[in-house]
This record gives C-alpha cells, structure tokens and sequence, in this order.
C-alpha cells in the first residue's frame, strides 16, 4: 500500500471501513454492530441466499495490536471455523503491506467438502482482490488532499450514492453529517441534521461550523412519470435546494462550499453531438427541472458560498442504480441493446464519482461541472461489454414500444432512450484523475471481475 502503515491502518479502524470493503456485487447487510475492531467488539451481518432470505453471521475482534493486526473470530454462522487476521507491516517510511489469512472449514463439513472450499476460496480471491483495490485507490486518493479532516454534511445520506459517500469520506478521517427527513440515529459518530424540505424545516444551527454541503437528494427519475411522480421529480429538487441553500446563505460560519447535485437531463437529448459544460441547455422535462434544480442554490452563490454543480451521468455500482437493476435480466443471458442501440450513454463508476465529489470540495471548481466518464459509449457498446465482462450473451433487443409500454413514453424517451454525449472538460482541466477510464475497467471493478 502506497502510504505509511500508520494510515493504513487507521483507515481500517474508522467507521465505514465494512461498507467499503463489501462487495456490491454480493453484498451483506449488517443487523448489529457493538464497537470498532478492537478486542470483544463485534459485528451480526446477514449473508444472502436467495431474494430476501440470508443467513446470519456473527463475528467477534480479538487479538487487537495498533498498527499490527486484529483478528475477527467466527462467533455464530454458516462455517465450522472461521478466523481472519489482518496483518499491517512497514516498508521504509511511506509504504506499507496488508496481509489478510483467513482460517476456516466448510460449512458442516458438507459431503463433498474439498469442493466446497475450493469454491468458497475462488470466492474470497476475487473478494480480496476488489477489498484490496478499494484500499489501495481510496488511500491514495484521501492523500491526494492533506490538511485537516473537513466537516461534511450529506443530503440523501441513505441513498444509493450517498451511503457509499459516507463511507468513504469517513474512512478518510472527515466527520460526515447525514442531512436526514426520519429520526436520527444515535448510534452516528457525529450527529444526524433533521430536515423535512416539504415542510420547509430544517436545523439551521447544526450547520454552523460545517466545511462543506454536498447535497444529493432528489426523487427517483426512473420511475414512470405520473403527475405526482412528476410533481416529485422536480419539488423534491428545487424546494430542497432552495431551504438548503437560503439556510446556509443566513449562517455565520458559512460552508466554503456547497456542492449541489444536477444531472446530464440538463442538456437533454442531442443526438451525437459532442457536449461540455459550455454546451446550450436542451429541452424537454429533465432539461427544464435540471435549470430550476441549479438556480435554486442561487442564494449560496449570492451569499459568497463557492457552489459547484456535478452534474452527474448514469452512475455503475452493482449494488444499486441502472447498473443493479439490469444485472438480474443480464446474468441469465437475456440483456440486450434498448432500441437500436445507437444513443449515447455519459457513463460514470460510483468509485470516480465518489472522488469527484471529494476533488471539487478541495479544488477551485465552482459551476456545472460533467461528472461522467471520459469515454462515453453508445447503449450497443455498453450492452456488448457488461455481456462480455459478465461471459453471457447479451444480443436481444428491447423495443422502443415495449418501454414506452412499460415506462411510458414520455420517461422512457427522455431517460432510457435519450443519446447524450457529455464529456468531462472541467474535471480534466481541474486536474482530475479516474480511476475506471473506461467502461470495461469500471464493469470489472464494480462486478468483481478484475482477475479474469
């Protein structure tokens, strides 16, 4: 690991390390949790099976030495014996090497149990080669901006991008505060900030102090757009982003930033024309919701507050968004190109965008900012290579009128069948690095492919 063993193994011990490192493509949920790694704390997750069904696991820590190693000991669960040691060792001054062993016997010595653990280890190599990549690239990446930990809270803190950006703004040392409608939750190492923007409340005071706004929430788009999910669409947008930033414009100790989410709808459908940040807005619903959505933080702007719009592309993470919901219809070889396949897709990994997010809060960016990959692909390239990362065929194609039938036309034109080819100026010009350049490597990322 290219940073001290200090800061490795720091970043093992602060909250958000286990969501981090779960696999997305086959993740586990935690029931319970009492304590870090250190000895006796420990850890209940739910393991699937099939759908809804999953199986318990309970872990314990032992063995805790500060950066040297701390084991988690089968407790109650599906194997005969299950010990992992994380071992931290120096090298020189400014690396590091992680050493995971893992101890364990098949579940109840089932007949056949060579085989068993043949397939339960091909399980964990490909499982530590992603917990490793995401170690390694999130350290680097925390490194890449020194100086004392930030103060961040995160609108639509539960959602699909927003729990994963806890996670990894927190295993980076900054103290993250979900922006939350429900009850707060006290188990949080820093408090929950209630809002209710349909309301018009919100805790003003808990933002006094906070270095940076990064505001996610929004209703879902890709539902079919009846006149209340329409109304949703846009008043969840604009009404939460007018509170949001009229409440931290009439603070004292105001954010240096506030980075409020928009979307690629801005430019809405344009065939294969080649889009930047300088681009003229499109038409059409999303394009209309996306220019009220940006000018509703116009009194931060006001206020003295730099404000960066990302306006975010269709984000791959296996565990959620468009990517989660085509992967069932794909792995049982039945995928295929929407329509013909032509239109643009301005793709983006949730890894890069999670470190897009972290590079505009420290960087000098301020405006509409294209959070998508430098290499957009059309809907037939990127149905061709999930198929190929995923070794299914994936050739059959899903008719127009089939998804206007499904989603109705309006959402199905505007969303699924919309060709926009965004490229990302501003990021590159800021200096951004990705991780996942191209849609293959961030498929094999996201899907635990990368030895294959």
């Amino acid at each position: 690991m290219p940073v001290p063993v200090s800061a490795l193994f720091a970043w093992h011990e602060r909250p958000g390390a286990f969501e981090r490192l779960n696999p997305p493509w086959d993740p586990v949920r935690v029931v319970a949790r009492r304590g870090g790694i250190r000895d006796g704390a420990r850890v209940t997750v739910r393991v699937p099976i099939a759908g809804p069904v999953g199986l318990d696991w309970t872990l314990e820590h032992r063995d805790f030495v500060a950066d040297r190693q701390f084991r988690d000991v089968q407790v109650d669960g599906p194997f005969a014996r299950w010990e992992h040691t994380h071992a931290f060792a120096p090298e020189g001054e400014h690396a590091s090497v992680l050493t995971d062993t893992i101890d364990f016997a098949a579940p109840l010595r089932w007949a056949g149990g060579a085989i068993a653990e043949a397939a339960i280890c091909a399980r964990l190599v490909r499982l530590f080669a992603y917990r490793h990549a995401v170690t390694a690239g999130d350290l680097v990446r925390h490194a890449t901006y020194p100086g004392r930990p930030l103060r961040v809270a995160i609108t639509g803190a539960t959602g699909f991008v927003g729990s994963a950006l806890d996670a990894f703004l927190s295993t980076g040392g900054h103290a993250v505060h979900r922006v939350v409608r429900g009850r707060p939750d006290p188990a949080r190492p820093h408090a929950d900030i209630a809002w209710d923007p349909a309301r018009g409340t919100i805790d003003a005071a808990a933002f006094e102090g906070v270095d940076a706004v990064i505001h996610l929430a929004g209703a879902s788009v890709a539902e079919r757009w009846t006149d209340a999910q329409r109304r949703a669409i846009r008043e969840s947008r604009v009404q939460g982003t007018s509170l949001l930033a009229r409440t931290l414009a009439g603070l004292d100790a105001k954010p240096r930033v506030l980075v409020s989410a928009s979307a690629v709808g801005w430019y809405g459908d344009r065939g294969d024309e080649t889009l930047d940040e300088s681009s003229t807005a499109g038409t059409g619903f999303l394009t209309e919701v996306a220019q009220a959505w940006e000018a509703a933080a116009d009194p931060a702007r006001s206020a003295g507050i730099r404000v960066v719009h990302p306006r975010i592309g269709v984000v791959l993470g296996a565990a959620g968004g468009a990517l989660g919901k085509q992967l069932p219809i794909f792995r049982i070889g039945l995928g295929g190109p929407l329509g013909a396949g032509r239109h643009w897709l301005p793709w983006i990994a949730l890894d890069d965008l999670l470190g897009l997010l972290l590079h505009v809060v420290h960087r000098d960016v301020e405006g509409p900012v294209n959070a998508v990959g430098p290499a957009p692909v059309t809907n037939a390239e990127f149905t061709r290579t999930l198929g190929r990362v995923l070794g299914r065929p994936a050739i059959a194609p899903v008719p127009p009128p089939a998804l206007r039938l499904a989603f109705g036309a309006e959402m199905a034109d505007a969303v699924l069948l919309s060709s926009t080819r965004a490229m990302p100026r501003a990021l590159e010009a800021a200096g951004f690095a990705f991780r996942h350049p191209t849609l293959e490597q961030a498929l094999r990322f996201e899907l635990g492919r990368l030895a294959d």
